[in-house]
């Protein structure tokens, strides 16, 4: 299914303005998924990952995102929510999965425990929509992101903004955007296990 197409249709059929959760794993991602949504949505990014490594790691990542938000002129205004470092919860469902491989089972996971914690705030805080950021990029199934936000949308009963976010120049774009608002770009996912696949390679 191609996920880009689908966004695109919903988008045609949306009030405009409607509120959107964005779910965001750091400012580069950010960028370009905001650039592409934050006219037609009146977007509040909710920034939780439990999977990064360390807090100083975590803490540098949200400023950037800070930093990003308050440059970047969008249509309607953009918002943050910062979730908790729930570190513990990340180790809970990567155990016994320490082994697999990046884009494995692991992986899913964690995209589950991300997504899953952003249809509930989605729904608590009275959003009509979520998404994530998730999907910009070219390491990360796209595939298994929207069927998580699919079932996670039968499941809280709210609305689901599918995506593609890296098709269309997505990432190639947030590329530019990083290096004109001079963002950092980690060179790794977050968690312990894609920062020692880097340091292996």
């Amino acid at each position: 299914m191609n996920y880009d197409i689908k966004m695109q249709e919903q988008i045609s059929n949306i009030k405009e303005g409607e509120k959107l959760l964005l779910h965001a794993c750091c400012a580069p991602c950010s960028s370009a998924v905001l650039e592409r949504i934050a006219n037609y949505f009146t977007v509040t990014i909710f920034y939780y990952n439990p999977n990064i490594t360390n807090k100083n790691e975590y803490n540098k990542r949200i400023e950037e995102v800070k930093k990003f938000i308050s440059k970047f002129k969008t249509k309607y205004p953009v918002e943050l929510i910062e979730g908790n470092y729930d570190k513990e919860k990340f180790d809970k469902i990567s155990f016994g999965l320490e082994k697999e491989p990046e884009r494995g089972r692991r992986c899913y996971k964690c995209y589950e425990l991300r997504l899953n914690e952003t249809a509930k705030i989605a729904v608590k805080l009275g959003f009509k929509y979520f998404c994530t950021t998730l999907t910009l990029s070219p390491h990360k199934n796209a595939t298994w992101i929207n069927e998580i936000g699919e079932i996670l949308e039968k499941k809280y009963s709210t609305n689901y903004l599918y995506s593609d976010f890296k098709k269309r120049n997505g990432y190639k774009r947030s590329i530019e955007l990083s290096k004109e608002y001079s963002l950092y770009r980690q060179d790794y996912c977050g968690c312990i296990y894609s920062k020692k696949n880097i340091n292996n390679h």
